[in-house]
């Protein structure tokens, strides 16, 4: 056999020893990258576990929960009581609440306008053509003003021809209702006598702040647009026809509104957070959902009570103030044109968002002063 030359077997050493330390220096290189890498997660981990420990958790992943464990207790007034207790907090206090409504109104009636006569009469027509055709003749006024109180809500009265610029001063009108309102209660409470003046001056600072909330509880509530959406495109293409899809549908709008509820039980709290004062946004959203832990069934209900004693509100007002705008309208013709039913329609709609605003206040400030064992 052939030797290897001089030559090739002099290369050969020089290159182990070239190509040794260069694979070295690489894997010594990522062995560093990885430990950079590994110190920068677990610094990240222990800041998100050190986040996490300033807040509630009731539930632990792949564990199973106790009823005792996640169970929080409260010291709250019953459902009529909280109610009562509202009503009695707002007339308590009637000439600064009624003041600030008047001021609302005349703002709203500036800024936006009342609601289209022609668009009231149009809905009454309409009622009327239906009387005709379902009970052969006219229907009753008490029944005539209940179907007129129910379009002219369901179809939203307030905002029926509203334009972009409208609807901006709309939200921005109901935004300070929310604040002053607020402002105004957490100084009642305080043993102090503040002045309307002094409230709208000074409870506009967390304005931005309240947009912020405002615009996370309209991404909480996607999952609701979306069964609205799907919902009318279901009918048009008559999807609901199968009993089988039908169910399908059903399951998936029972999931999307429970997810939308369990994301507004404690986001609704955090309108009433984030305006103490020197509180972000982000904060009041956590805060609130600290509070909320392990009671939004008890909020749920809560929430779904205001909405019964509002639609009571409106009832016991507004079906006064129509049948008497249809007997005057009757008996002189020249109050035809006359908004009546939609200028008492403002005056009672800002009572009534004043009304939810203490309503849920005063369930976060009982909610807040609880104190656990």
């Amino acid at each position: 056999m052939a030797k290897p030359s001089s030559k090739s077997s002099a290369k050969s050493p020089k290159s182990t020893k070239a190509t040794q330390p260069r694979t070295s220096r690489r894997s010594s290189a990522l062995r560093r990258a990885w430990l950079r890498l590994r110190s920068r997660v677990l610094v990240l981990k222990s800041k998100i576990h050190e986040a996490r420990s300033h807040h509630i958790h009731l539930h632990k992943s792949f564990r199973r929960s106790y009823r005792e464990d996640y169970m929080r207790q409260t010291s709250t007034p019953g459902l009529l009581s909280h109610a009562m207790v509202t009503f009695k907090t707002i007339f308590s206090h009637w000439r600064t609440f009624f003041l600030l409504i008047g001021l609302m109104v005349v703002g709203y009636i500036v800024a936006v306008g009342l609601m289209s006569e022609d668009f009231y009469l149009q809905v009454q027509e309409t009622i009327d053509d239906a009387g005709l055709e379902l009970a052969g003749g006219e229907i009753g006024n008490f029944a005539k003003a209940g179907m007129l109180l129910l379009s002219t809500i369901t179809t939203g009265g307030l905002n029926v021809g509203m334009n972009d610029t409208q609807t901006i001063f709309t939200v921005i009108l109901f935004l300070i209702l929310w604040l002053v309102t607020i402002y105004l209660l957490r100084h009642f409470f305080a043993g102090r006598k503040p002045k309307l003046r002094d409230a709208l001056y000074n409870a506009l600072g967390p304005l931005l702040s309240t947009f912020v909330v405002f615009v996370v509880i309209f991404i909480q509530a996607i999952p609701i647009i979306l069964v609205i959406i799907t919902y009318s495109a279901a009918l048009t293409t008559n999807f609901l026809s199968s009993p089988f899809y039908a169910l399908i549908y059903f399951i998936f709008a029972a999931v999307m509104i429970l997810l939308s509820s369990y994301l507004f039980s404690s986001s609704l709290l955090a309108l009433a957070a984030v305006t103490a004062p020197g509180m972000y946004p982000l904060s009041a959203i956590f805060a609130a959902s600290d509070l909320a832990a392990g009671r939004r069934i008890r909020i749920i209900l809560r929430i779904l009570y205001l909405i019964f004693v509002v639609g009571f509100v409106y009832v016991i007002t507004m079906m006064p103030v129509i049948l008497l705008d249809l007997w005057l309208k009757a008996t002189w013709e020249s109050l035809a044109g006359w908004p009546i039913v939609s200028f008492f329609l403002i005056i009672v709609t800002c009572f009534a968002f004043i009304y939810a605003s203490t309503y849920l206040f005063l369930y976060y400030r009982w909610l807040l002063d609880y104190k656990e064992q």
